[in-house]
């Protein structure tokens, strides 16, 4: 399109060439649609943000954050009580065989079988106390 040097510009109204291939429109349900037509929310902002429900909003953030952190802290915690636990498990095992380990290492007939190869051997007289008079010592 080619324009003249001489025409005159002017405000008109231009056609829309039309739209062959509309989308069709979906009929599933959408939450936002729904808030939109039954919550006449449009209404409350009209003029402008009203100041007398701020404090009641900064409350419920507040609350809801407060909420948010607790849990977040609660379920660290339950993390860290069940990694303890596990532990725990752990650990009262390894006692319960070194426990029992000792206590057949300390056996009487254990003992001897260990030290034979130093040269003792085990007494087949039994013990006998020593008496020391009071004056001799």
């Amino acid at each position: 399109m080619i324009k003249q040097a001489g025409t005159p510009r002017s405000n008109s109204v231009r056609m829309k060439p039309e739209q062959k291939s509309e989308k069709p429109k979906r009929k599933g349900f959408s939450l936002f649609k729904f808030l939109d037509k039954y919550a006449n929310v449009d209404a409350l902002f009209e003029e402008g943000v009203p100041l007398k429900y701020l404090p009641y909003i900064l409350y419920l953030t507040l609350i809801t954050l407060f909420y948010i952190g607790n849990t977040h802290f609660a379920e660290k915690t339950i993390r860290r009580i069940d990694k303890i636990k596990i532990e725990t498990e752990d650990l009262r095992a390894d006692y319960t065989t070194l426990k029992s380990d000792y206590m057949e290492a300390s056996k009487q007939s254990e003992v001897a079988r260990n030290v034979a190869p130093l040269g003792l051997i085990e007494s087949s007289s039994p013990p006998y106390q020593v008496i020391v008079p009071a004056d001799e010592y």
